[in-house]
């Protein structure tokens, strides 16, 4: 199957050339996703760990040794540079009760490394989470890299490509937040929408997904739903935006024309919103499952610069699309 998408994603990262870190350097998938992104001409990474024991797992996974000596790799055990990170480190969490000794010692774990590099510009950004979980991934962001000034917390999206030019969607939130409130929900449906315009080069429709449309149900989760939708038209007037919906009244013409008649969402959603993680989590999964959907992400989004996340079950090409990703996430800063 062919992903026209995907391959548009990895040509305008490639017009950008980014100097993206890869802290999870024993991992072989993402030796291997290093050397495809090098030769593609994708970013240029680079490797948080030592260079003889990258070269012993490369070995013992088969990899050739040429690609990957050409890859830049830098040891936290790198006095000057580790001593100026446990300063910074220690003036970011001491209100915390971390010493100096304390921060010096946390941020020679890769993740922590990356992120203090990302934070003193040696980087635009970092991709982890073939190795870590997401919460560790987060930890490091969120400690070192901050939300933007703007925006009151991290959230998450994919990118979903069909195959055979059947569409490209946003999904959020699938991997942060468990179970926003109406506020929260606001905030995840303006960082997707910003994040349609950026990745989907088109007008984001944002719909704000229940089990109920437009009042055909009643629950608590329907209110929030419904009370985050009407909330949202108000703080981002310009943005097409509807709710609550049903999924098939959210993306089916004829559906949403009758569920939702007058909607300029309903039928026609790129950018889908959903109630909590249970729901979002669960559909990512299935469609991606069920359909031949790639499913990029998670995506962070909210951070002061990028980092971003890998599922632990990620293929090498996953690896190298949430590197493209990052790269170009970087323009647009959501």
């Amino acid at each position: 199957m062919s992903y026209p998408f995907l391959s548009r994603l990895q040509e305008r990262a490639s017009q950008r050339k980014r100097r993206i870190i890869l802290p999870e350097s024993t991992e072989p998938r993402t030796l291997q996703a290093a050397v495809e992104v090098q030769k593609r001409g994708i970013a240029e990474p680079l490797f948080i760990g030592e260079s003889e024991l990258i070269a012993k797992v490369a070995r013992d996974a088969g990899l050739p040794r040429d690609p990957l000596n050409q890859i830049e790799s830098v040891s936290v055990n790198d006095h000057v540079r580790l001593a100026s990170f446990g300063r910074r480190y220690h003036e970011l969490m001491r209100h915390k009760g971390i010493s100096e000794d304390e921060a010096r010692e946390q941020v020679k774990d890769p993740l922590f490394y990356a992120a203090m590099m990302v934070l003193t510009n040696e980087a635009d950004g970092y991709v982890a989470g073939a190795l870590n979980t997401t919460r560790q991934v987060l930890k490091s962001a969120i400690r070192i890299i901050g939300p933007h000034p703007s925006v009151q917390r991290v959230s998450s999206f994919f990118l979903m490509s069909l195959p055979e030019k059947q569409g490209e969607y946003i999904f959020a939130d699938c991997a942060v937040i468990p179970e926003p409130n109406a506020n929260q929900l606001v905030e995840i449906a303006q960082l997707a929408g910003a994040n349609a315009r950026l990745f989907l080069e088109t007008e984001p429709k944002v719909a704000l997904l229940s089990f109920s449309t437009m009042g055909s149900a009643s629950h608590p989760n329907v209110k929030k739903v419904s009370e985050a939708a009407k909330t949202l038209k108000i703080r981002s007037p310009d943005l097409k935006s509807d709710g609550e919906l049903q999924a098939d009244a959210a993306l089916v013409a004829k559906v949403g024309s009758r569920k939702a008649p007058g909607s300029q969402v309903a039928g026609y959603a790129n950018t889908l919103i959903f109630p909590d993680l249970n729901s979002g989590n669960i559909a990512c999964k299935l469609v991606e499952r069920f359909s031949g959907a790639r499913a990029i992400g998670p995506i962070l989004q909210g951070l002061a610069a990028p980092a971003n996340d890998l599922s632990r079950g990620c293929t090498v090409e996953d690896i190298v699309n949430v590197i493209a990703t990052t790269s170009i996430q970087i323009d647009g800063k959501a």
